[in-house]
C-alpha cells in the first residue's frame, strides 16, 4: 500500500517504547494504591488527619449536642418534673464542653505520631466520661408517667444518642463502643435487678444499636481512609507530574536554545567553510587538467583528481548543512519571481541525464503543455527537483525507468510528480527518510549513500512556499515523490475541479 507523508518542518517520529513506560507507570501507581490502603503501614499513614478531622468535628457539632442536651431536658422535665433531669442535663454540659476544650487543646498541637496514639486514648477515655453521662440518664425514673411512655422516651433517646455519636465521632474509632459501654453496663444491671420485660428488651435493643452503629461508624472510616489514600496519591502524582513539566521544560528551552545556537553558528560560517574548499577545488583541477604543464608522475594526476573529488563532495554536503541551518534559523530567504516548472524540469532533466545514461535508465517526460508561471524562487525550486532526480537515479537499477510528470492539482495548482521503478521504501521507514539525516534500510545498504538532507530540504522549501510535499512507495515497486504547489502561487487561476457525484448532480439539476 502506498503511503502519502504532507510536509511539515517538524519531524516526529513515533516513540514505539512508551507503551512499556506506561505499563510500568501504572504498574507503580497499582502498588502504590495497595501499600496505602491495605498495608498496616498505609492503615496508620492517615492516623493524624483522621484525628484532626474528628476535632474540628468536635468543635463545630459542640452547640448541636448542647441543643440535644437541652432539648432531651425539657422533654424529661416536661414528663416529669423532677430535678434529677436537670442535675443530668447540667453533667451532660460540663463533660461536653471539657471534650470541646481538650478538642481545642489538641487542634492546637503538632503531632507527632507517638503524640497521635496517646491524644487517641485521652479522646477515647472523654468518650468513656460522656457514656457515663448518658449511663446517669439510663437510672432516670419517672415516678408520675403512666404506662410505657416512658420507656419509649428512654429508648429513643438513647438511639438518637448512639446514632449521633456514630456520626459525629467515626473518624475516631471505637468511639462508639467506648462511649456506650457505660450505657450498656447500667442497662444490663437494671434489666438483671428488674427482670422486666421492658427493660430486657430496651437492653437489648440499645446494644444491638451499638453494634449496628460502630459497624456503620467502621465502614464509614475505611471509606475515609481509602480517600485520603486517593488525595495522597494524587497530590503525590501532581506533585511529580509538575517537576516532570518543569524539568522537560528547561530541557526543551535548553534544545531549542542550542539547536538555535547551531543553526546561527552554520549559518553564519558559510563564508569560512566555503572559502579553503573553493582553493582546494580550484587548485586541485588545475593539477588534474596539467593547466600548468603535465605532471611527471602520473600517479600525482590521479592523487589530484581524487582531490578534487572528495572535495566537491564535501562542498556539497557543507551547501546542504548551510541550507537546512538556514531554513530552521528563519533565515532562508526567497527571491520570488514568475517561472516555469515546465522549463525548470526540463534544465533539471538535462542535468542529470548523463548519469542516467551512465545506468542505462529512461527519463520519459509527460508535461501538459500551455501551462501558466507560477510565483516562487527559481533557485530553490531547482533544489527541489535536482534532489528528487538525483534520488530517483540513485536508487533506480540498471535499465530502469524514471518518470517526470508536471501538470495541474485537483485544486487548481500545480505538480511536479517524479516516480521511479527502483527498490522502494518500506511504508514504516517513510518517516524516517523525511526527517534529518535519516536514511532508509536501503539507503544505508546501497553503494551510494548521502547524508540524508535532501528530503528534508525539499519539504522545507516548499513549506515556504505554502506547499506540499508527498512521498509514496511500495516495497520492490518503486517510489513517487510529489511537489505541490498552491493555487495562490499560480499566476493565471484555474478553477478547482469538481468531484464526479457533485458533476453528476449538477447534470441532472440542468437536465
Amino acid at each position: 500500500m502506498s503511503s502519502g507523508v504532507s510536509t511539515s518542518t517538524d519531524k516526529i517520529i513515533v516513540d514505539r517504547s512508551r507503551s512499556h513506560r506506561n505499563k510500568a507507570v501504572s504498574k507503580t501507581v497499582r502498588a502504590t494504591r495497595e501499600r496505602l490502603q491495605f498495608s498496616a503501614e498505609g492503615a496508620h499513614a492517615f492516623d493524624r488527619e483522621m484525628l484532626s478531622l474528628y476535632l474540628k468535628s468536635v468543635m463545630q457539632g459542640a452547640l448541636i449536642m448542647a441543643l440535644v442536651t437541652i432539648i432531651v431536658a425539657g422533654i424529661g422535665l416536661y414528663l416529669d418534673f423532677s430535678r434529677q433531669i436537670v442535675v443530668w442535663a447540667g453533667i451532660m454540659l460540663m463533660l461536653q464542653a471539657a471534650h470541646v476544650l481538650l478538642a481545642r487543646i489538641g487542634k492546637r498541637q503538632d503531632m507527632s505520631a507517638a503524640q497521635t496514639i496517646a491524644w487517641r486514648r485521652r479522646l477515647l477515655v472523654a468518650q468513656i466520661f460522656i457514656g457515663c453521662g448518658w449511663a446517669f440518664f439510663t437510672l432516670s425514673d419517672c415516678t408520675t408517667c403512666t404506662g410505657d411512655n416512658f420507656y419509649y422516651y428512654k429508648g429513643a433517646v438513647l438511639l438518637v444518642a448512639i446514632s449521633s455519636t456514630a456520626m459525629n465521632c467515626f473518624m475516631l474509632r471505637q468511639s462508639v463502643l467506648f462511649g456506650f459501654l457505660p450505657v450498656i453496663t447500667t442497662l444490663i444491671a437494671i434489666a438483671l435487678t428488674s427482670r422486666l420485660v421492658l427493660d430486657i428488651g430496651l437492653t437489648a435493643v440499645c446494644a444491638a444499636a451499638v453494634v449496628f452503629f460502630h459497624y456503620i461508624a467502621d465502614r464509614l472510616y475505611r471509606s475515609s481512609l481509602t480517600l485520603m489514600s486517593y488525595q495522597s496519591e494524587k497530590d503525590d502524582l501532581i506533585a511529580e507530574l509538575e517537576v516532570a513539566k518543569s524539568m522537560s521544560d528547561e530541557a526543551r528551552r535548553r534544545a531549542e536554545e542550542a539547536n538555535l545556537a547551531k543553526s546561527r553558528f552554520l549559518a553564519s560560517m558559510s563564508h569560512e567553510l566555503r572559502t579553503p574548499l573553493n582553493a582546494i577545488l580550484g587548485f586541485s583541477e588545475v593539477m588534474s587538467s596539467e593547466v600548468l604543464g603535465p605532471l611527471s608522475n602520473p600517479t600525482y594526476k590521479e592523487y589530484a583528481g581524487d582531490i578534487h573529488r572528495s572535495g566537491q563532495h564535501l562542498l556539497n554536503l557543507i551547501n546542504e548543512i548551510l541550507d537546512l541551518s538556514r531554513i530552521e534559523a528563519g533565515r532562508y530567504e526567497l527571491a520570488e519571481e514568475s517561472l516555469s516548472l515546465l522549463e525548470i524540469a526540463e534544465d533539471c532533466i538535462g542535468m542529470v541525464q548523463l548519469r542516467a545514461r551512465g545506468k542505462n535508465i529512461t527519463i520519459r517526460e509527460q508535461f501538459e503543455k500551455t501551462m501558466p508561471q507560477v510565483w516562487a524562487d527559481e533557485k530553490s525550486m531547482r533544489q527541489v527537483l535536482l534532489n528528487l532526480l538525483s534520488n530517483a537515479v540513485k536508487f533506480t537499477p540498471q535499465g530502469g525507468e524514471v518518470t517526470v510528470k508536471v501538470g495541474w492539482t485537483a485544486g487548481g495548482g500545480q505538480y511536479v510528480a517524479i516516480k521511479d521503478n527502483g527498490p522502494g521504501i518500506p511504508e514504516e521507514e517513510i518517516p524516517v527518510v523525511l526527517s534529518a539525516f535519516g536514511q532508509g534500510s536501503i539507503a544505508i545498504k546501497s553503494a551510494e549513500q548521502g547524508t540524508g538532507l535532501g528530503l528534508p530540504i525539499v519539504q522545507a522549501i516548499l513549506a515556504k512556499h505554502d506547499g506540499q510535499f508527498i512521498l509514496r512507495s511500495k516495497l520492490r515497486e518503486g517510489t513517487e515523490a510529489i511537489a505541490i504547489l498552491p493555487a495562490t502561487r499560480v499566476l493565471q487561476s484555474v478553477p478547482a475541479i469538481a468531484d464526479a457525484p457533485t458533476v453528476e448532480r449538477r447534470r441532472k439539476s440542468f437536465a
